[in-house]
């Protein structure tokens, strides 16, 4: 397996509220393991969010006990969100604050997946699909057809999220089990790149990208490119033995 990540404050912000996780190497019994959380709250709230989730996640999935990918998630996730919880709880200036977070593992010859909010997974193969449901607003302006997906991504309340790590004591997340193939590539992503770029773009610049470095700088600067907004955050990983 090969990957590549990188994060980027983008063209507008000053602080950068993502964090990343990217190893290709064994964590706990995980075979390998990335991470993509998206921070929000208060100045400087936000980037303590994701950061504490991510590192949550990671010391959890490192010592536990469970042996089934989903256990070894719904425990990691339980763990980061008291973390940020009480941490909210017990300084004035963090509070309200809280993060998105797009996890997975490829196990053998599958992929599992946990998701809270609006942080994405895809799957590039023959084409790109997007694995993950967004927990948005919009999302929900879309399932009930009010809107339409091109609608969606111009909306103004699409950065309102209705699900996120660290707001309340206890928080649901979205599982996903995946069979994956040699040669597919699993791009985790933050909003700042999805809302910046058309899945259709993404897809063609990471197939015609000689390497995964290449492909995530191209698709962070080419986000810039598009107004870079928000802070863009990029994981890449193929499947290969």
């Amino acid at each position: 397996m090969r990957a590549y990540a990188k994060t980027d404050v983008g063209s507008k912000r000053t602080v950068n509220q993502d964090y990343l996780y990217c190893s290709t190497e064994p964590v706990g019994s995980f075979q390998n393991l990335f991470i993509v959380a998206d921070g929000m709250g208060g100045h400087r709230a936000g980037d303590h969010a994701s950061k504490m989730c991510v590192e949550s996640m990671v010391r959890s999935i490192e010592h536990s006990a469970h042996i089934t990918p989903v256990s070894l998630f719904e425990e990691a996730v339980s763990v980061a969100n008291k973390a940020v919880y009480e941490e909210a709880k017990k300084h004035e200036e963090y509070e309200g604050m809280g993060t998105t977070v797009v996890a997975c593992t490829i196990q053998e010859d599958t992929l599992y997946i946990a998701n809270i909010g609006d942080s994405r997974l895809y799957i590039i193969r023959d084409g790109i699909a997007q694995i993950t449901d967004d927990h948005s607003l919009v999302e929900e302006m879309v399932k009930q057809g009010n809107i339409t997906e091109s609608e969606a991504r111009m909306h103004p309340q699409k950065n309102i999220i209705t699900r996120a790590l660290g707001i309340n004591g206890e928080v649901q997340a979205d599982f996903f089990e995946i069979e994956v193939q040699q040669n597919d590539i699993i791009m985790l992503c933050s909003d700042g790149l999805s809302n910046m770029i058309e899945d259709e773009d993404m897809e063609y610049i990471v197939k015609n990208s000689e390497s995964l470095q290449e492909a995530g700088e191209t698709l962070i600067a080419r986000a810039n490119e598009n107004g870079g907004s928000d802070n863009i955050t990029v994981v890449l990983a193929k499947v290969c033995a």
